[in-house]
């Protein structure tokens, strides 16, 4: 595995991390406070989320600047970020894009089965 491989492979799991603590917060911490008078949990998963969100915008800033990403892609994982599950197409398309250059990389023209 190269270190591009690598760097996309770890932006995946940022971005899967960063969206499930945004929906924990969305949909679970913030109605807690909403309706159950609980803000407890926000007080918890907000800097949660913070760190998650945070970590991540530095992974794509920093596959961006190894040319893994185009300006595009940059913008689009970027965008994702702030969507609730947007982080699950962004990670799909991340492990798409890793298979892509792994096998490019490996110089078969066909993936294996």
């Amino acid at each position: 595995m190269t270190n591009a491989t690598t760097t996309l492979r770890y932006l995946r799991w940022a971005s899967f991390l960063e969206g499930l603590t945004l929906i924990l917060l969305v949909c679970l911490a913030v109605p807690l406070k909403r309706m159950a008078g609980m803000p407890e949990f926000v007080t918890v998963m907000g800097p949660i989320h913070g760190l998650a969100f945070v970590a991540y915008l530095a992974m794509v800033a920093r596959s961006s600047a190894a040319s893994l990403l185009s300006a595009g892609e940059t913008m689009q994982l970027m965008a994702a970020a702030f969507i609730p599950f947007g982080a699950f197409v962004v990670a799909a398309k991340l492990k798409r894009k890793a298979a892509t250059l792994a096998l490019a990389q490996s110089g078969a023209m066909f993936p294996a089965r």
